[in-house]
């Protein structure tokens, strides 16, 4: 399957949304640690990743770990927004950032030089500190948010993950 073939909209699209609805929740994390409201971006930011992952060239088998990622971390915004206990709902957050360190890792390699230097380490981070988040602070994710950004600006300028028009 190629980038595109399956893609709701152009990555361009996908990842500028993705990029405009993740900066509040970034924010957010140095002016409001804990509130509620960045659940409602952070929900709007999964649901246009959605339309990211057809996009970037990954096996369907990583295609499929992004869209696990996102089904969790939607039902996780949900779970906060109801109330649920924060550990729970953290918890399962970062059960899903294993599989958006699979996808974001696969589909980097598969991209251009500067998406492969940003992206890779991105989901690296979200992988590994789903693993150890009983041992650090929470702010040892702060590079991967960073990361973040950058990677869906990178896609988005390049129209995918490697260059072109």
């Amino acid at each position: 399957m190629n980038e595109s073939s399956a893609a709701p909209c152009s990555p361009r699209v996908a990842a500028s949304a993705a990029f405009l609805c993740f900066a509040p929740v970034i924010v957010s994390f140095a002016v409001a640690p804990g509130a509620l409201w960045p659940e409602y971006p952070g929900l709007a930011f999964h649901l246009a990743v959605f339309a990211l992952v057809p996009s970037l060239r990954a096996p369907e088998w990583a295609r499929m770990a992004g869209y696990g990622w996102l089904f969790l971390d939607v039902t996780t915004g949900v779970l906060a927004l109801n109330d649920v206990p924060r550990a729970v709902a953290d918890s399962v957050r970062l059960g899903a950032h294993i599989f958006a360190g699979i996808w974001i890792v696969t589909a980097s390699r598969a991209g251009s030089l500067s998406v492969k230097l940003v992206g890779v380490p991105a989901g690296a981070l979200l992988f590994a500190y789903s693993f150890v988040s009983p041992f650090l602070p929470p702010t040892v994710l702060a590079p991967a948010s960073i990361l973040m950004m950058v990677w869906f600006a990178l896609i988005a300028w390049q129209n995918g993950s490697q260059r072109r028009a």
